[in-house]
């Protein structure tokens, strides 16, 4: 089988603020000696790994992300009759071996039960936890050093598998990310907007106070963004325990969800949900390349010649990819796409095309 799969995808978002900086702005990038709109890698994984596609298609292979699981043990031995005092040393005990735990902090708010890194548990271990609680109830007796061996280095947690965890405190219980995922950018330049909106108090009759009950601003963008995606399917199938199966399931829900599901940021007062409009699939064993030059020279279509953005997008990123092949030698073996603006290709084509 082919090594790596390599994804370029072109997405139009409308109007919308998908990922914000710390000042509550859509989140940008210089390229090109101009300004970008630009969707983080993180917040793109954690939408498509929390997204329905992925939870009806993987179920039971989708571990949690948290700080808390020391509180969730604890309120499990609580509820079923164990004391406090034994509740709080035996979570302490399971959950300082996914890492340390904050010790400074005060019990009252259960703050000493959180691990300081944020822990990706797989199923494996989940489940792991879930019987350790169930026999420490049964024999009433403390966790001994061999019960408290949690961690697996064998799971079935996709997530985990594509997107890799790092345990400072075990990392012989580390996994590699079998998915490079690139910060999205809009292949144009972008600017910024401000959208300033009043809400009306509906029982304010406007007798005494004619004024708006609450005034602010919200910034916005919109335009045509390029995401780019490596996948080492070896690395995956590795993570996965060799399971072949498992690894096209992940695979296919993968594609579904990188097409169709959008980060969540401020989607009720944008609705700025979109699918992609083109997507090329690549595959083959050579190195793998981004074809983000391709768009390091802001794109201006010319509408005389019935280019919109999209489509200018599209030329420009198989122009790029036909140079690269020119220059270097073919960069895949074989490749495939879809796109929306002349109805070629098709998605189920796409995920059956990188699950084979």
């Amino acid at each position: 089988m082919s090594r790596f799969i390599q994804l370029h995808i072109l997405t139009s978002y409308p109007p919308s603020n998908l990922n914000r900086d710390d000042t509550g702005r859509p989140k940008t990038a210089v390229i090109g000696d101009c300004t970008r709109l630009r969707i983080s890698s993180q917040s793109l994984k954690r939408a498509w790994r929390t997204s329905d596609i992925f939870e009806s298609a993987l179920k039971g292979h989708i571990g949690i992300r948290t700080k808390e699981m020391g509180i969730n043990i604890y309120q499990s031995l609580t509820k079923q009759g164990v004391n406090e005092k034994n509740a709080r040393e035996w979570a302490k005990a399971i959950a300082s071996q996914f890492g340390k735990l904050k010790s400074d902090k005060k019990a009252e708010n259960n703050e000493d039960l959180h691990v300081e890194q944020l822990v990706h548990f797989s199923p494996e271990e989940e489940k792991a936890i879930a019987d350790l609680v169930t026999q420490l109830v049964a024999s009433a007796a403390a966790p001994t050093e061999d019960n408290l061996k949690l961690l697996r280095k064998q799971h079935t947690a996709v997530d985990i598998a594509m997107f890799g965890r790092m345990l400072a405190s075990s990392p012989s219980f580390n996994t590699e990310a079998a998915i490079q995922v690139a910060h999205a950018i809009t292949v144009h330049k972008a600017a910024i907007e401000d959208d300033y909106f009043i809400a009306v108090d509906d029982l304010n009759t406007g007798e005494e106070d004619k004024g708006a009950a609450h005034i602010g601003e919200l910034g916005f963008g919109a335009g045509v963004f390029y995401l780019y995606i490596c996948i080492d399917r070896e690395l995956l199938q590795a993570n996965l325990g060799g399971d072949a199966e498992l690894t096209q399931k992940t695979l296919t829900a993968f594609v579904q969800a990188v097409t169709k599901v959008s980060p969540t940021g401020k989607q009720n007062s944008f609705a700025s949900r979109a699918y992609a409009g083109f997507v090329l699939a690549e595959k083959g064993d050579q190195q793998p390349r981004s074809l983000a030059q391709a768009f390091l020279k802001p794109i201006k279509p010319n509408p005389e010649k019935g280019e919109d953005t999209m489509t200018r997008a599209i030329k420009e990123l198989t122009k790029r990819r036909d140079n690269f092949n020119t220059v270097y030698g073919d960069c895949a073996d074989i490749s495939t796409q879809f796109n929306i603006e002349t109805g070629e290709g098709s998605l189920s084509a796409i995920a059956a095309f990188i699950a084979e």
